[in-house]
Order: structure tokens, then sequence, then C-alpha cells
């Protein structure tokens, strides 16, 4: 029984669930969504909160730019470039027999500096929010101040009194471990068994000490708040529930809609915009797409994308019970290539409060991934991990179902200016050894004959 139901009422009342159990490649768009007047209600923050976080990512911007060199060129601001992917675009439509309408971009967050993953937005905005809290309250620095003072010996004896803990299945743990150890807390991430060894290991060589299980995210996360419920001096991040990771996410969208204006994409009622994001727990792609709808109102369609082996979003949604259910309630076994989205129940805080600002959903399978990133690598020289290709199918996706764009009033005219964004989440820092493996993989299902 799952939530008193059978597996076959189950089947009748939400045939999906037969066709996501089965582990098919699977799209479904959301019937339930509403404009972005009435549907922000639902989320509890607003404008305010990212401002509030946006300026605080500027405050510690002198002292990012000291400690990590990598981020002076732009002032110590974390942020990623954009991309078109003319040729990517034109595979990708053509082996779907698809007319090639509209451009298609690359968000390069699988470029952020610090730890290279969409993960450096809100990971590093939480533990930054954590440090500028207890900094202030200790008389440290005032709000005016330049952060750059928090690079000394003084606060970083004052951040190691005080332990920073999280759950997480990679990209996570690597830009909240670099980042608390970074200003001198005691940083522990608690490893889930899908996490990447080069992940683990980078952790180590920072600092941080790295609890590892051979269960999967949901038991490493409980590990991390325990740690922390037993600890007065230590903080848990909870990629579940977190506003101040979903608000750090959130920043991006603003930066995005600058960078469209001076690349020359009009984003409006007649030129739509559609957004592919990568899916785990939520936080990431929710924080997203809570900024790109207060930034581009309703003429912006979010739509996630999960591993076939872990659709933990798109199951909570479509059933209404969000953080109550799991992939495994369903006999799907949470098992795949793609790390950062090997998660196998959603944010129910994320759930409740973006679904009905999330246009659809839909599933990838492991070996597609595969074969999207050596494409993607192939014609566009970009450098992504497997999970940041789950993006990749959305275009196809969106322009095979005829339904939905006619439901959300998209014409064939507005097609043919509408702008698709693929959101990179994590690559740039995985090895050169392990990316070539990733490559040869793709190679062989992109060319089995070879």
């Amino acid at each position: 029984m799952i939530q008193g139901k059978t597996l076959d009422a189950w089947y009748e009342s939400h045939p999906i669930i037969k066709e996501l159990v089965s582990l098919q490649e699977i799209t479904w768009f959301n019937p339930a969504i509403a404009s972005v007047s009435i549907a922000l209600g639902d989320v509890g923050l607003n404008h305010n909160d990212v401002k509030d976080a946006s300026e605080r990512l500027r405050r510690f911007a002198p002292y990012i730019a000291k400690v990590f060199p990598e981020t002076a060129a732009a002032d110590g601001i974390i942020e990623s470039g954009i991309q078109p992917l003319k040729k990517f675009q034109q595979r990708l439509l053509s082996e779907a027999g698809l007319p090639g309408v509209g451009s298609l971009w690359l968000k390069k967050d699988s470029d952020l500096p610090i730890s290279g993953s969409i993960k450096a937005r809100g990971g590093i905005h939480e533990v930054l929010k954590h440090a500028e809290d207890l900094a202030l309250q200790a008389g440290l620095i005032k709000l005016d101040d330049n952060y750059e003072a928090l690079a000394s010996d003084s606060a970083l004896e004052f951040f190691s009194r005080y332990k920073i803990a999280v759950g997480s299945t990679g990209n996570l743990g690597l830009s909240i471990g670099i980042m608390s150890a970074k200003l001198g807390f005691q940083a522990t991430v608690h490893m889930s068994s899908d996490a990447r060894q080069w992940k683990k290991d980078k952790l180590r060589a920072s600092g941080v000490t790295v609890v590892e299980y051979e269960s999967d995210y949901s038991v490493a996360v409980e590990n991390g708040r325990q740690q922390a419920e037993k600890d007065p001096a230590c903080y848990f991040i909870d990629d579940e529930n977190s506003p101040h990771l979903f608000l750090g996410y959130a920043v991006a969208a603003e930066r995005l809609a600058r960078q469209f204006e001076l690349a020359g994409v009009r984003v409006d009622a007649d030129h739509p915009l559609f957004v592919y994001l990568p899916c785990g727990v939520g936080g990431g792609p929710g924080g997203v797409a809570f900024g790109l709808k207060l930034a581009f109102g309703d003429a912006v369609h979010c739509v996630f994308a999960e591993p076939t082996h872990s659709p933990c979003m798109m199951l909570g949604v479509y059933t209404g019970l969000h953080d109550e259910v799991s992939v495994q309630d369903f006999g799907i076994d949470n098992v795949t290539a793609a790390d950062g989205l090997a998660v196998g129940r959603p944010s129910g805080f994320v759930g409740k409060a973006m679904q009905r600002l999330i246009d659809g959903y839909y599933t990838v399978t492991d070996e597609e991934l595969y074969r999207l990133m050596f494409l993607a690598h192939e014609l566009e020289n970009v450098k992504l991990e497997p999970s940041a290709l789950a993006g990749a199918p959305g275009i196809v996706r969106v322009l095979n179902n005829e339904k939905y764009l006619e439901r959300i009033g998209v014409s064939t005219a507005k097609l043919a200016n509408a702008t698709h964004l693929i959101w990179g989440t994590g690559g740039s820092m995985v090895p050169a050894a392990e990316f070539a493996t990733y490559l040869d993989k793709g190679r062989a299902l992109q060319h089995p004959a070879q």
C-alpha cells in the first residue's frame, strides 16, 4: 500500500505513474498552472527577499574577490555567462524531425567560480548569510563596512568556533564545504552513495570533513540534521526546506535579464522564453524559476527535467503528495549517473510553493544524458557533467506538444521568436580523466557501430 492505495489503484487514478515506474522517458505539462499575479502568492517570498539576497552577495563581493582570486576580475561577483547553441539546436531538432524555430542558449552555471555548479549560488549565499548574522551580532562588522575585513586572522578564529553541516549528493556539498572552510567554519558534508569520488577528494583537500553513506540522499540529509540538533554551535543547511538557498538561486534571474538585454534577446508576450532546469530535490531549479517569474512574468515558461530513475518532483506534484511520497515507494530505485539529481523525495517547500508556476516536467535516461553530453562537447565545445544535460531535450519536448503550446497561447508566429535556455548546472570542475570517460560513454552511444 502506498499512501493508503494499491499500486494498481494509483495506476488507475494517475496513469502517468505506470510510465514512471517502467522508467520510460515521459513529459507531463501541468494543467493547474496559473498566472504570476495569482500563483506568486503560493511562495511566501517576494521581490524584496530576492533583493536582500542580491545585496548580501554584493556586500560580500570584496571578501570573495580577496579570498578567491579567480573572482577578482568580476569584482567578487559569482556569475556565469550565456552562450548560443546553434549547432546543438540544429542537431536536436533535426533528430526529432522538427523545424528550426527560435534560438537555443546555454546558461553556463557549469562554469561558475569556486565550486563549478549552480550550487555556487544558493549554497554560498546561505553560508554567507549565516556568517554575516554571526559577525554582525558579535560586532565584527557593520552593514556598511568593507567585508574584506572578514579575511583577517581574527575573523577566521571567530568563525572557527562554529560549525556548518549539510547533506548532499555532491555539488551542494562542494559549494557549502569550500565556502564554509574558507571563512574558518568547521564544515561537515554528509555525502550520499551516489556522490562522485573527486567531489569528496576536493572537499577533503579544502579542509572539510566528509562523512560517507552507503544510502541515498535522504539518509545523508537526515544524518546532517541530527548532528546539528545535538550541537548548539552547529548550523544545518537544509537543502529540502531552506528559503536562504532558494533566494540565493533566485538572484540569477535579474542577472540573466541583463545578459539577455546586452545580447539583444527580447523576452515578452510575443517573444516567449522557455527555460529547462535539471531538478534534484528542487531547491536550485525552484529558486531560479521563482526569480525568472519575478523578472519576466508570464512570458517565461519553466520546465523541470529529471532522470528516469529519480523523478521525485514530478511524482510529488503530479500526485499532490509532494514530500509525503518518494520514488522508492513506487519501486523506482533512485540510481542514476546524474549524481546531483539522484533524489528520491522532493522538497515539500519547493513543490508546494512552485506547483502553479512550473509549466511541466519530463524525464530522461542516463544513456541519453551521456549521448547529449558528447554531442554538446563535440558541436559546441562545452564541458557539462551528465546531470547538466537533463535540460537539453526540453526544446524538443515543448515543440512536440501542440496541446500545451495552444493552452499557454504560444502560436507558430511566437515560436519563431522564442528563446529556449538550457540551465547548465555543473561540469567545469570535473577532472579531465573522468570527463574523458564520460565522453567515451557518450561517443559509444552516439556512434554504436564504431
